[in-house]
C-alpha cells in the first residue's frame, strides 16, 4: 500500500531527502522520545518527514528492509514506507512494520517503554497480542571504528616505525630536511669540480697560444 502524504501535512513537516540525512533524523528522534537506538535499522533512505506538531512521523526506503534481533529472538520486516506517531516513550499507529510470531507475521500497531522504566519494551500487535521485550535488545550495536583501531595495536606499529634502533622518535622532518641539503651539497661540489677543470683547460689552451705566437 502507497504512503500518500497529505499535502497540508507536508506543508507543516520537516523533510528530509537521502539517507544519511534520514538515517540521522530518525536516531535523533528516537533518541529525543527516549526509544531504543536500532528500533529503525531502515537501509537506503528516500524520505524522511516529521510534524513536531502531532508527532506524525513517515518514512520511505528503497526496499523493504528483513532485520534480525538476534538478543530478542525476533524476525521484524520494515516495508518500504514506514510511518508513526511519535511521542515520549512511544510509538503509535505504527504502519509497514511486521514482526514473525511462531510462523505468521503480526502488525506490529504500537511500541512504547515502560513507565516507570523497568527495562521492558512492550510490542502490541492487531489483535490483541502483546509481548515484552529487553529495551537494550533494541539498541543499536556500536559504530565500526577503523582498521587501526580495532588492532588496539595500530597506534603502536605506526609509533613504532618512527623510532631509531635506541627506541627513540626519529626526527623524521629533520632528516629528510638534512638529505635535501646534503643532495643539494653534493650537486653544488660537483658544480665546482667541472668549473675547475674547465678554468684549468682554458688556462692551458691560453699558455699554449701565447707559446705558440712567441
Amino acid at each position: 500500500m502507497t504512503l500518500t502524504i497529505p499535502d497540508d501535512v507536508r506543508a507543516k513537516a520537516e523533510v528530509y531527502v537521502g539517507d544519511e540525512a534520514g538515517q540521522a533524523k530518525t536516531r535523533l528522534l528516537l533518541e529525543e522520545t527516549g526509544l531504543p537506538s536500532g528500533l529503525l535499522p531502515l537501509r537506503d533512505i528516500v524520505e524522511c518527514g516529521y510534524v513536531e506538531e502531532t508527532g506524525f512521523v513517515w518514512l520511505k526506503q528503497k526496499k523493504k528492509v528483513d532485520h534480525y534481533f538476534a538478543k530478542a529472538g525476533r524476525h521484524v520486516s520494515y516495508a518500504a514506507e514506514v510511518s508513526a506517531v511519535a511521542e515520549k516513550g512511544r510509538l503509535k499507529k505504527i504502519t509497514g512494520v511486521k514482526a514473525k510470531e511462531l510462523l505468521i507475521w503480526v502488525t506490529l500497531h504500537e511500541i512504547c517503554v515502560d513507565d516507570p522504566p523497568t527495562g521492558k519494551l512492550p510490542c502490541k500487535a492487531i489483535g490483541g497480542l502483546s509481548r515484552c521485550f529487553p529495551v537494550e535488545a533494541f539498541e543499536a550495536p556500536p559504530a565500526p571504528t577503523s582498521a587501526k583501531d580495532t588492532t588496539n595495536g595500530g597506534d603502536a606499529v605506526e609509533a613504532a616505525a618512527k623510532k631509531d634502533s635506541n627506541g627513540t622518535d626519529k626526527p623524521v622532518a629533520a632528516k629528510e630536511e638534512k638529505e635535501d641539503v646534503a643532495a643539494g651539497d653534493a650537486a653544488v661540489d660537483e658544480i665546482d669540480e667541472k668549473m675547475k677543470e674547465l678554468n684549468k683547460d682554458q688556462v692551458v689552451q691560453q699558455a699554449e697560444a701565447l707559446t705558440a705566437k712567441n
